[in-house]
């Protein structure tokens, strides 16, 4: 009798957790946008990548990025050369990720279409270097599902171990701005 108490408390306990994992959404992107922008009285600095991929779970807000550092575009090819070679070291860094979650998901309103403040807190790794971020940004929810998400924020790029030698310091920020912009789908759709 104990055996088959405990036989259906576990397959209950399984039929919940079932159900939950159902009602968890995952959204992903995997042509998201990342780029920075650098203004000095020299020169201004500005990169697009389009290789952006993330996927943002709705079960706890967990959100991950990952993003190929030779998918950098910019104006002048000399400038891409030398981000790649001499200053992120692509070859040997050759991506950027960032792990982390929404700090205050249980404030999302998934029924609720409209854009939503949020705190993002995670651990950023660039150039070999890991720090711990804590960024604004905002959600776009629409029919149940988050389908955008966007953050403008600085790095400081010594915080990355990212050296920028001193011929052409005056032509580098110390502070890069940086814009992530996400439009996501449901995962499975």
């Amino acid at each position: 009798m104990l055996i088959m108490k405990n036989l259906i408390l576990i397959l209950t306990t399984l039929a919940i957790f079932s159900t939950l994992t159902v009602d968890a959404q995952k959204f992903y992107t995997r042509d998201g946008q990342i780029s920075f922008f650098s203004s000095t009285p020299v020169e201004d600095i500005k990169a697009d990548n389009y290789q952006v991929s993330s996927v943002l779970n709705s079960e706890g807000g967990a959100i991950v990025f990952s993003v190929l550092m030779k998918g950098f575009e910019f104006e002048k090819a000399l400038m891409q050369e030398h981000f790649n070679e001499k200053y992120v070291e692509s070859d040997e860094y050759p991506k950027a990720t960032f792990k982390g979650a929404i700090a205050d998901w249980e404030n999302v309103s998934m029924e609720e279409d409209g854009e939503v403040e949020v705190t993002v807190n995670g651990s950023l790794n660039m150039h070999g270097v890991s720090n711990k971020v804590e960024q604004k940004g905002t959600l776009t929810i629409k029919d149940g599902a988050v389908v955008a998400a966007k953050s403008v924020f600085n790095i400081v790029l010594e915080d990355y171990e990212i050296k920028i030698p001193a011929l052409v310091r005056e032509n580098i920020g110390e502070e890069v701005e940086v814009t992530v912009e996400m439009e996501y789908k449901i995962y499975g759709n």
